[in-house]
């Protein structure tokens, strides 16, 4: 058990930050980015988000806007409610899982998948290693609708080790949800444990990540903001909670999909990645580890994260530099770090509410991380 001491100094640290960030905030002006999200609900973007901007080790803006839905009586969003992630999962649960399980040499990313599930060998997959999986350049197809031909995980997972390649591997990068949910399985066989808990010993638990979670109770229903209604859920058994279907026929809890966290919890989480693994006087993966994990080689993509695209087309703007990463969610979450400007944007949102066919969150976020940088560099010219 944690002693008094321990207890009280932790809270007089937590204290003393966010009299920094307090203070960081009044010193600096975010009307355009305050103007640009307020906007943003009223176009329709999404009906309300959660943003926090992390800047030089504090949290220098954090703030909600909108509502759980289009509906004005529906609940406000405030900094404290739940989103679906979507593929943040990737980055944030697997991929940190992944790191730490090559520190510790019980997975070995060089290696071919088929070293830690054989079946995938079949149809010329013998040589795909797991870094190709996390790259997204193994020659696997970008996504499958498993329910029109699965019923349980085993089977969503078989269907992917029998696949056929969609391109030669290596040709080029084609960004894959398959890989993603086979690494997933990957991570609970190695460890002999969940995906869930795997994740909440390694980071959520030491981290003080409480709102962070795979398959959320009910009693957080009212914190949760709803993403767009599955009509088709193929089971008779019933439906998780999670967007994504695919997840959702795996239990909830994928390698690519189901997590759900709020944008202060992740903070956390993407502070101590900036910090070179270490958060609250604690180490979670040696800087040598994220330095490897999160860079280009050759690649458009590091690994397990995403990494700007050249000419400005990223969804980080044309702002953010060439050395930044951050990875997107299909329900409106987006996370970018700039490692040179010592930046974060976390951006939550259910922009799939009440339908997925709302994509003006494309537009939205390159002006998102573009005003956020003009905002900050504004300030260091006064």
């Amino acid at each position: 058990m944690r002693t008094f001491r321990s207890i009280v100094a932790t809270l007089l640290a937590v204290a003393a930050l966010s009299a920094a960030a307090q203070e960081s905030l009044q010193a600096r002006d975010f009307s355009q980015l305050e103007k640009l999200m307020n906007q943003a609900v009223k176009d329709s973007v999404f009906p309300g988000a959660s943003l926090a901007v992390l800047y030089r080790g504090d949290i220098v803006y954090h703030r909600a806007f909108g509502h759980l839905t289009y509906d004005p009586k529906s609940a406000p969003a405030d900094t404290s409610t739940i989103y679906d992630a979507a593929s943040l999962t990737k980055a944030i649960v697997t991929t940190s899982i992944v790191m730490q399980l090559v520190e510790r040499d019980s997975l070995d990313i060089h290696a071919p998948v088929a070293r830690y599930r054989p079946a995938f060998a079949a149809e010329g997959k013998g040589r795909i290693t797991v870094e190709q999986l996390m790259r997204h350049h193994s020659g696997l197809r970008a996504h499958s609708f498993f329910s029109k031909s699965c019923r349980t995980p085993e089977e969503v997972f078989s269907a992917i080790e029998k696949d056929s390649l969609n391109y030669p591997t290596g040709t080029k990068t084609v960004y894959s949800d398959l890989g993603f949910i086979l690494l997933g399985r990957i991570v609970e066989t190695r460890t002999g444990n969940s995906l869930p808990a795997n994740f909440n010993a390694r980071f959520a638990a030491p981290l003080g990540m409480r709102s962070t979670m795979f398959n959320p109770p009910s009693e957080l229903l009212s914190r949760i903001a709803p993403t767009e209604p599955d009509h088709q859920w193929p089971l008779s058994t019933p439906r998780p909670l999670v967007n994504d279907q695919n997840a959702a026929l795996i239990g909830g809890a994928a390698g690519h999909a189901g997590l759900f966290t709020t944008t202060g919890d992740l903070c956390k989480m993407v502070r101590m990645l900036m910090n070179g693994g270490t958060f609250g006087g604690k180490s979670f993966m040696r800087p040598e580890t994220v330095g490897k994990f999160l860079k280009k080689t050759g690649s458009p993509r590091a690994i397990g994260w995403d990494m700007v695209t050249p000419g400005g087309s990223s969804s980080a703007g044309s702002r953010f530099s060439g050395s930044s990463w951050g990875h997107l969610g299909y329900t409106g979450t987006s996370i970018w770090v700039d490692p040179e400007k010592e930046l974060a944007v976390i951006l939550l949102s259910n922009r799939v509410w009440p339908s997925s066919e709302n994509i003006r969150i494309r537009k939205f976020r390159p002006m998102l991380h573009d005003t956020v940088v003009e905002c900050i560099e504004a300030d260091g010219k006064h």
